[in-house]
């Protein structure tokens, strides 16, 4: 997925920080964390048959929905901050993408809360963190390849 904006370093203040550090990059780590590893729980459990694991999988699911709404405030507001359109419009897919993968995850740990076993919450962990790579990837770009949040800092 290639966009056509030109790879440069945008001096670009971010309204959502704490003493310069941008808040949505902080606060992603979290769910991402938690969604990868429900997802090593999940394998953990099926390969063993222990169902404890599966508990465990199913309490750091939840709460990676839960960082994720967290995490997305900051990033909404970053993303309304944005002047140029381009960037805007990647900035608009990754959060199209992120927002389908809290959902995917969302349907995932109702389906645990009512079925408690089974593959398709399984095959949905797997769905979600493929595209959780996705939207993540467009995400680092944004900040890795564009510089958005990222302020130039001249020297004195």
């Amino acid at each position: 997925m290639e966009f056509e904006v030109k790879r440069r370093c945008i001096d670009m203040f971010t309204p959502t920080t704490i003493k310069g550090h941008p808040l949505h990059p902080v606060l992603v780590a979290l769910p991402i964390g938690l969604w990868i590893f429900s997802l090593i729980c999940d394998i953990i459990g099926l390969a063993s048959g222990s169902s404890i694991w599966l508990v465990v999988s199913f309490f750091n699911l939840g709460a990676g929905i839960i960082c994720a709404l967290i995490a997305a405030v900051p990033g909404f507001i970053d993303l309304f901050a944005m002047t140029d359109p381009n960037l805007k419009r990647v900035g608009l897919i990754h959060m199209g993408i992120m927002l389908f993968t809290v959902a995917v995850f969302v349907v995932d740990f109702w389906l645990r809360l009512r079925t408690h076993v089974g593959l398709i919450p399984f095959y949905l962990s797997i769905i979600g963190v493929l595209t959780l790579l996705i939207g993540g990837w467009l995400g680092a770009k944004l900040v890795h390849v564009f510089g958005v949040t990222v302020e130039e800092r001249h020297a004195p």
